[in-house]
């Protein structure tokens, strides 16, 4: 019926309870027509829905390779860097070399002042002369004592010698015999520390113990160094910079995934868009614990030929953990989708949230229909499925489409 088809109130008051008072008959009429007008308008919502049904965005499920990937973020470290420190004290008289500049193992870097070092290697070269010919004398007086026992024992076979005085030289003859032993030792200790004085005057000139490039200069020429309890550092260097390697955090949920050899690759801020190539060399199996987040450090090899990457950047990589190939893919899309309300999908969505099985959404006949399907491995844009419950080129639900 539409609105024209209705009659009118004066038709109306005829036809209804003529014998009726009017106030009573108009009452009426008014009434019949509310009704007849909501009658009118749901036919016209009806028919509206019958004409714009809810329309569904759709995708096939694919066949195909499925790269799964980790990421996570680290630093750039130098394969070996070495903190250069003075084992003496004394000023620095000099600095031969700069921050970023190329040194070689053995290279001089720095020189600490040596006249107290010099002053005590001519000391110790003093006690060591001294202590020498102290065990000379006691290697003569050894010797003297030695013959006078062999002298005695012979006098003593022909009873010349009474036995008390031959107890008498053999008594000499030890003790004389451990004076010199002494002297040899305190020869040696006063040679080590001739050597030790040697040394520490060596160590007044700071060499390079690596190959590499100076990071920092920590002192100026003239600063006074003393090497107490703890070494003062003087500069840091790190190896040849075109290898390198990147330490990342893996979280405890993705370490099963990661296995040495495994291609990665990862990016700075420096050089936006442009992917470096890189490999995990090992995982640590020692836990990292902060905020109550446990992760483990994988360490990543990085070729540095080009020089373009610094020690310090920060890095975003990404960690080819695993390959599935040749198998279903879902977009994930369609794991999130349900219908709309009133098509019977909601209430099915939220059944398979409270059981825990993962659903996707097809169409048969022209309505939306649930298939529960088994997850696989997943990018974070494609799942796999592997349990085959829909075949390949099936389309699956993603979304709604607004009405033309």
């Amino acid at each position: 019926m539409t609105l024209a088809a209705l009659p009118s109130l004066a038709e109306l008051d005829r036809t209804l309870a003529p014998g009726r008072p009017s106030r009573a008959r108009r009452g009426w009429l008014v009434g019949g027509l509310a009704l007849a007008l909501a009658g009118a308008g749901a036919g016209v919502h009806l028919l509206k829905g019958r004409r714009h049904p809810v329309q569904y965005a759709s995708v096939p499920v694919t066949r195909g390779d499925l790269a799964v990937t980790v990421e996570s973020t680290g630093t750039l470290e130098a394969l070996t860097s070495v903190e250069v420190g003075s084992e003496v004290s004394g000023r620095v008289l000099r600095e031969l070399v700069d921050v970023n500049d190329q040194v070689r193992k053995g290279q001089i870097m720095a020189e600490i002042d040596p006249e107290a070092l010099v002053s005590g290697l001519a000391q110790a070269q003093a006690q060591r002369r001294g202590a020498n010919a102290g065990a000379g004398q006691a290697a003569a007086t050894a010797g003297e004592s030695a013959r006078i026992l062999a002298r005695n024992q012979e006098l003593g076979v022909a009873g010349i010698v009474s036995r008390a005085d031959l107890d008498s030289s053999r008594s000499a003859r030890d003790r004389d015999a451990a004076a010199l032993r002494s002297a040899q030792e305190s020869g040696r200790m006063a040679q080590s520390a001739q050597e030790l004085a040697a040394s520490r005057l060596q160590k007044a000139t700071i060499r390079a113990p690596i190959a590499g490039v100076v990071l920092a200069r920590l002192v100026e020429p003239g600063q006074t160094v003393t090497a107490g309890y703890q070494t003062p550092v003087l500069f840091k260097l790190a190896q040849d910079l075109k290898q390198m390697r990147l330490n990342v955090d893996i979280d405890e949920a993705e370490v099963g995934r990661i296995r040495a050899g495994e291609p990665a690759t990862f990016t700075v801020e420096a050089y936006p868009g442009r992917p470096f190539p890189s490999q995990v060399v090992s995982l640590q199996m020692e836990p990292k614990v902060s905020q109550n987040v446990v992760t483990y450090l994988a360490v990543l090899s990085v070729d540095n030929a080009d020089r373009a990457l610094l020690p310090g950047m920060t890095c975003t990589a990404t960690i080819q953990a695993e390959v599935r190939r040749g198998v279903l893919l879902v977009p994930n899309a369609a794991l999130r989708f349900a219908p709309p309300a009133g098509t019977g999908g909601r209430a099915q969505a939220a059944a398979s949230a409270v059981d825990g099985r993962h659903r996707v959404w097809v169409l048969r006949n022209g309505a939306p229909v649930a298939v529960e399907v088994r997850l696989g491995a997943s990018d974070g844009r494609r799942t796999e499925l592997p349990g085959g419950e829909l075949a390949e080129g099936a389309r699956v639900l993603t979304d709604t489409l607004d009405p033309p």
